[in-house]
């Protein structure tokens, strides 16, 4: 039945290389323009709207808003948009961040999260999910056919699977070969913007105007079995509000959670604030906590108004935001906090 009817301890060594490296690997392959860049909000004014559609989204994911935007000029909506672009990146064996190929647990175990979010505030969630390569489909199916928000573990797969999505194994040679290495040290200390790096979130305007968003994570690589970040917690993930704007995280999820992040900055444009202006405020909102320890993780927001304006910006550098408009895919290198 539809829904309707019912209701720590890091360097920043070898970041430089890391980013260098992908932004090399960008290059090659593609004619969509990659920009470095810091993001800055757009000034317009009150009867200015940017020209739409638009995709956003978390990091440098050119194939994933090629797919949203070829959705909408199709003449789809932003909902259908954003599932599409995720399903890129969950199927994206090499990414080793999202969906199939995920690193794993510190068990061995590719455990998948992930939400959706309509221009009506629906939202659909699965947690915890195994075998199963496309959470963020799974997601938007809790939201159009359960009374639900969430399902979790063993449920939300056997609720994919009477849905029709097909088990398979998401542990890849490549990533079994980095969880083998790992183990020999079994030491957990996430290296930043390689191990936070763990998120695709995606966020689009319609050529009506509408947003959608989305978000889904294979999660923290070597994370205790059953860990559960803020990729599909609504309002600290993902968040949308269709008359204000929209937001999605990335980095570590346990940061965003205590600060209920991605809400957090669609009020703060409901007070007036941009989108650029917004995403900093939550930043510092991290970073300034009593004892925070800042310069041992990542954290990074990108968001959108109503009127298409957009922003990024994280705790530490080489966070990007890739954003597709006017025929322009683009990578843009977001301002960020920590300069020291």
């Amino acid at each position: 039945m539809k829904r309707r009817n019912f209701l720590k301890n890091a360097s920043l060594t070898g970041v430089g290389l890391a980013v260098g490296n992908s932004l090399v690997g960008c290059a090659e392959g593609t004619s969509d323009k990659i920009v470095e860049k810091s993001s800055v909000a757009n000034a317009m004014d009150d009867n200015e709207k940017a020209s739409l559609p638009l995709v956003i989204a978390t990091w440098h994911v050119i194939d994933a808003t090629a797919k949203a935007m070829e959705v909408l000029q199709a003449g789809g909506n932003a909902l259908d948009a954003v599932e599409q672009g995720c399903r890129v990146e969950e199927a994206n064996e090499k990414g080793q961040s999202v969906g199939k190929g995920g690193l794993p647990d510190r068990d061995g175990n590719v455990t998948l999260d992930a939400c959706i979010m309509d221009k009506h505030g629906n939202c659909g969630s699965v947690v915890y999910l195994q075998d199963i390569t496309h959470a963020v489909s799974v997601a938007r199916k809790v939201m159009e056919d359960t009374p639900h928000v969430m399902l979790a573990g063993e449920g939300a797969k056997q609720f994919a699977v009477s849905n029709g999505f097909e088990p398979e194994d998401l542990l890849t040679d490549a990533s079994k070969e980095a969880w083998e290495k790992w183990k020999i040290e079994a030491e957990y200390k996430p290296i930043i913007n390689i191990e936070n790096h763990d998120t695709i979130g995606m966020l689009a305007i319609d050529k009506n105007g509408d947003i959608s968003g989305a978000c889904t994570t294979s999660g923290l690589a070597y994370k205790m079995g059953g860990r559960v970040g803020d990729s599909p917690i609504i309002g600290s993930g993902l968040f949308v509000d269709n008359e204000i704007g929209a937001c999605v995280a990335t980095g570590l999820g346990e940061e965003v959670v205590k600060t209920v992040g991605s809400f957090l900055v669609v009020e703060l444009m409901r007070q007036g604030k941009s989108p650029q202006e917004a995403c900093e405020e939550a930043i510092s909102r991290i970073v300034n906590k009593p004892n925070s320890n800042y310069k041992n993780f990542q954290v990074g927001y990108i968001a959108v108004n109503k009127k298409g304006e957009t922003g990024s910006y994280s705790v530490h550098q080489w966070f990007s935001m890739t954003k597709f408009q006017d025929g322009v895919n683009e990578q843009i290198q977001s301002d960020y906090f920590n300069k020291a």
